[in-house]
């Protein structure tokens, strides 16, 4: 049986809000003196509070590590609640998405071991091949500046759109150069793209959001992310300076196990890549 807890952004919105990214108080308040205590690891709920439930109930014990899930629904909360000490870890996110965080919200968090690649892929409930996308059709991507990027980037790299020279993590809809079929662009939340099928041409959908939505990337996507050279792993991520947390180390070395890499090939066949 899971025993994870599932934390929504409207029950946490409270404890984020007053991160107030305090400083060097919060270190001490956030209990890492104290490493006797369970790793309680913030996760978005598919495939890494999925992957994170499986060390726990079948390797942790046997490595002497008393480990937490916490789910959340959202890409903000999880690193609100590692800076302030809420959480001692998350496992989420990628490191064009961190970097961008911590630049805006004056974050130090860091990046621990990188797990496993989600694809980025275009959906449609109206076509089977992105070549049927017909002129000013609407396509709905992320509106977080990473993957929106990320999006326009996949749509660029299959021929959809072409980006200006330079375009990069922060690219835009206005920085398209080439749009021969004079798409249009929704911009909605990343966990909303799924939901915006229905209403949309097609959509850019990041990968467990798709998975979330019973979306088979390998198989349902039009194009799909190549996991070669690919930048966007998802890795553990701790606040500065708790890296050699040895809970933390511990975690690190089950999730880039032989047990783990092959959770995930036969779970997910292959709509999420391991990256080690």
């Amino acid at each position: 049986m899971r025993n994870t807890a599932k934390f929504t952004a409207a029950v946490l919105a409270a404890g984020a809000l007053t991160l107030g990214l305090t400083a060097c108080g919060s270190e001490e308040a956030s209990g890492f003196a104290d490493t006797s205590g369970p790793l309680v690891v913030a996760a978005s709920p598919v495939p890494h509070a999925e992957i994170l439930t499986y060390v726990k109930d079948n390797l942790a014990k046997d490595a002497g590590l008393d480990l937490e899930v916490k789910e959340f629904t959202d890409y903000v909360l999880p690193n609100t609640a590692t800076q302030d000490g809420s959480v001692g870890a998350n496992y989420f996110q990628n490191q064009p998405y961190l970097d961008d965080f911590n630049k805006k919200n004056g974050t130090d968090i860091v990046p621990v071991v990188t797990v496993h690649l989600e694809p980025l892929g275009l959906y449609s409930s109206k076509i089977k091949k992105a070549d049927e996308l017909k002129s000013g059709a609407t396509v709905a991507v992320p509106n977080d500046t990473v993957n929106e990027a990320r999006a326009l980037k996949l749509l660029d790299a299959n021929g959809i759109i072409t980006l200006k020279d330079g375009a990069g993590n922060d690219a835009t809809p206005k920085d398209i150069a080439k749009n021969p079929k004079n798409l249009k662009f929704k911009e909605l939340e990343a966990a909303q793209t799924p939901r915006s099928l229905d209403d949309v041409d097609a959509a850019v959908i990041n990968g467990n959001y798709a998975i979330e939505s019973d979306l088979k990337p390998s198989k349902d996507a039009l194009v799909l992310e190549s996991a070669k050279n690919n930048p966007y792993g998802n890795f553990l991520a701790v606040k500065k300076g708790n890296e050699d947390d040895p809970r933390v180390k511990k975690l690190a070395k089950l999730l880039t196990s032989p047990e783990v890499k092959k959770f995930i090939e036969d779970k997910y066949a292959g709509s999420v890549v391991a990256s080690f």
